[in-house]
C-alpha cells in the first residue's frame, strides 16, 4: 500500500484534453495556479483522451509516463488540471508513487493559505473536511489498521471510522460557527439596508485586479499581489462619490474556471455582499486575451450564487498594458456600460466616477439652508462632503447655502445641525460645480 509522503514541492503539472486540443491559457492559469501554491513546476506533462479513463482519468501508459518523469526529474508530487474521483487519486498514486493532488485539492490549498479572517479560515477549512471525507480511504495505511490482541479490541471500530467521525463531528462543528457568523452578517447587512446607501459589490475574474481598484477607490489597504487568489476575505468600505453623496463598495473573492463546488458552498455567506449587491462593478482584464471567456465564466458562477440578475457595469482594468487611453462605452440608450481604465495609474477613475453619478445622481436633492453664527462646524461638513452649490451672508450675520446631498444623508446632518428638513428640489445638472474644488471619486495612487 502506498504510503504518502508528507513534503515535497517539486511538481509534474498534467493537463488532458478531453475531445480538444490542450489551450495554451489553460496551462498558464494552471500553472500560475500551482506556483501561487506553493509548488516549483518541473515539466508539463499532456495527452489527448475521448473520455477519462475510470481507473486513472488519464490511462495506465500515461501513469506510467508520469511515473518516469517523476524519477527524472526529482518530482514529489503531481498536479492534475482535472477533478478526480477518489478512486482515481488513489489509483494514481499508487501507479506513480508520488502524491497527487486535482484541481480542486490545489484551490482548496491556495486558499487555506490566503484566508486571513476568523469566519474565512473557517469556510476553508470546512471545504478541505468536505473534499477529504471521500478520501479517507487512501494513502494512508493506518487507516486500514484494526486492532487486535488481547485487551485491544475494543469496541470494534475501526481507525477509518474513528477518523470518519471526527471528521463528521468538526463539520458539524465549523457549520454551527458559521451559521452564528452568518447571523452576525445578516444584522450588518440588515443595519445598511435600515439606511438608503447603495451597495455596489467589486467582482471578476481573479488576478483581474479588483483589490487594487478597490484601493484607488477607497483609499483602503487592502492586500494586492500579481497572483491568483490574493486575497479572499470580503472588505466593505465607504465611498464618497461626488453628485452621489456616499455608497457602499465590496471588495469580493476572485473567480475562477470550475471552482469547486465545496467552495462555492462553503463561500456562500461571503459571497452574500455580491448576491444582495446594488450594482456589480465587473471588473475584467483588459490584457487577458481570453476576457471574453472569463466574463463568461464569471456570469456563471454568478448565476449559481443566485446574483445572476444583478445589473453590471464593466470595468476593463490594465488599460495601461495596452497602451490605450480611459474611454467610457455606452449602450444604444446612451447608459455607460463599460468603462476602460487603469487601477494601477489612475487613469480613468473619474470616468468610473462619472459612470456611477450618471446612475445614482437621482439620488441626490437639492435644498436651502440657514445656518446661524455659531453653526460654524455644520457648515464646515457640508464643505468637507463637498455638499455647497452657493453661499451667501445672511443678515443675522451666517449663511444661506444651497447644498446637494443624498436625501437620506442631508435628513441625518438637518437633525445633528438641529435646523428643521428643508423642502427638496430637483438637483443641479452634474456639470455644474460646487463651490469647493471638485475633487474625483478616488485619490490618485502614490
Amino acid at each position: 500500500m502506498f504510503e504518502r509522503p508528507e513534503s515535497g514541492e517539486r511538481a509534474l503539472l498534467v493537463r488532458i484534453g478531453l475531445g480538444a486540443p490542450v489551450a495554451d491559457e489553460e496551462l498558464q492559469e494552471f500553472q500560475a495556479l500551482a506556483v501561487s501554491a506553493g509548488a516549483i513546476p518541473v515539466q508539463f506533462v499532456t495527452g489527448a483522451r475521448r473520455r477519462p479513463d475510470p481507473e486513472s482519468f488519464i490511462g495506465s501508459g500515461k501513469a506510467e509516463e508520469l511515473k518516469q518523469l517523476a524519477d527524472q526529474h526529482g518530482a514529489d508530487l503531481i498536479l492534475v488540471d482535472h477533478p478526480l474521483k477518489p478512486s482515481q487519486e488513489r489509483n494514481l498514486e499508487r501507479l506513480t508513487g508520488r502524491r497527487v493532488l486535482d484541481r480542486n485539492g490545489l484551490i482548496l490549498d491556495i486558499f487555506a493559505q490566503r484566508a486571513t479572517s476568523h469566519e474565512g479560515k473557517l469556510e476553508v477549512e470546512l471545504a478541505q473536511l468536505k473534499h477529504l471525507a471521500s478520501r479517507l480511504v487512501r494513502g494512508w495505511t493506518h487507516l486500514e489498521r484494526q486492532k487486535g490482541g488481547i485487551g485491544l479490541r475494543g469496541p470494534g471500530e475501526t481507525q477509518l471510522e474513528t477518523d470518519r467521525r471526527l471528521v463528521t463531528d468538526r463539520i458539524r462543528t465549523l457549520k454551527r460557527r458559521l451559521a452564528q457568523i452568518s447571523v452576525q452578517r445578516d444584522t450588518g447587512r440588515q443595519v445598511r439596508r435600515s439606511i438608503p446607501v447603495p451597495a455596489i459589490a467589486l467582482v471578476g475574474y481573479t488576478n483581474a485586479g479588483k483589490s487594487t481598484l478597490f484601493n484607488a477607490l477607497t483609499g483602503s489597504r487592502a492586500y494586492t499581489a500579481d497572483q491568483l487568489f490574493a486575497t479572499l476575505d470580503p472588505t466593505v468600505r465607504r465611498l464618497e462619490v461626488p453628485h452621489c453623496g456616499e455608497l457602499v463598495l465590496a471588495d469580493t473573492v476572485g473567480f475562477v474556471r470550475d471552482l469547486p463546488h465545496e467552495l462555492v458552498a462553503a463561500f456562500r455567506s461571503t459571497l452574500l455582499e455580491a448576491r444582495e449587491a446594488d450594482l456589480h462593478l465587473h471588473v475584467v482584464d483588459a490584457a487577458d486575451p481570453e476576457r471574453v471567456i472569463r466574463v463568461a465564466q464569471v456570469n456563471e458562477v454568478l448565476a449559481g450564487i443566485g446574483a445572476g440578475d444583478i445589473e453590471q457595469l464593466e470595468v476593463y482594468n490594465k488599460i495601461d498594458r495596452l497602451g490605450e487611453a480611459p474611454r467610457l462605452e455606452r449602450d444604444a440608450s446612451g447608459t455607460v456600460r463599460r468603462v476602460w481604465l487603469s487601477a494601477a495609474t489612475g487613469a480613468g477613475l473619474e470616468l468610473l466616477a462619472e459612470a456611477l453619478t450618471e446612475r445614482y445622481a437621482q439620488r441626490i436633492a437639492r435644498a436651502r439652508v440657514h445656518l446661524a453664527p455659531g453653526q460654524g462646524r455644520a457648515r464646515a461638513e457640508l464643505y468637507r462632503r463637498h455638499a455647497v452649490r452657493h453661499e451667501s451672508a445672511a443678515e443675522d450675520g451666517g449663511w444661506d447655502l444651497d447644498v446637494e446631498l443624498a436625501a437620506a444623508e442631508l435628513e441625518r446632518w438637518c437633525r445633528r445641525a438641529g435646523i428643521p428638513a428643508p423642502p427638496l428640489t430637483a438637483p443641479c445638472l452634474a456639470g455644474d460645480g460646487f463651490l469647493q474644488s471638485r475633487r474625483a471619486a478616488a485619490p490618485s495612487p502614490p
